[in-house]
């Protein structure tokens, strides 16, 4: 069984690539592997050395610590609705296509609309709650 450390730094690994639109072979090609290579570690069945993590971070435009971030939260108890008790968003949540269409579809509005959905959607959320 993977370790949780090499899950967490392939799911980081995966959103980037994702929210970047990067495909797993573009990525491979840029970090000079096979495609293969960058869905075991995507899904924490191979670990990363230090040497090709700091070669993805350098594809993916972040900094190594980013790959790491958020690992604490990760191993807490997580709410039905993807939060943490202190309401930090579980980072599988962004790990849905669905999650991802819509950061980009937030981020390619003006900022006018921009604002008004996320008005709506605080809206909605408190009156879902």
């Amino acid at each position: 069984m993977p370790h949780q450390v090499d899950l967490h730094v392939g799911q980081r690994l995966r959103q980037r690539r994702t929210l970047l639109g990067m495909t797993q072979q573009k990525l491979a090609d840029a970090v000079g592997i096979k495609f293969q290579q960058i869905q075991k570690y995507e899904s924490g069945a191979n670990r990363i050395s230090a040497s090709r993590l700091w070669v993805i971070a350098r594809a993916l435009e972040v900094p190594v610590s980013h790959f790491f971030e958020g690992l604490t939260e990760e191993e807490r108890a997580l709410h039905e609705n993807g939060e943490h008790e202190d309401g930090v968003i579980a980072p599988e949540v962004f790990h849905q296509k669905e999650t991802i269409d819509l950061i980009r579809a937030y981020y390619n509005l003006k900022e006018a609309p921009r604002k008004r959905l996320l008005d709506l959607a605080k809206t909605l959320a408190d009156a879902a709650a």
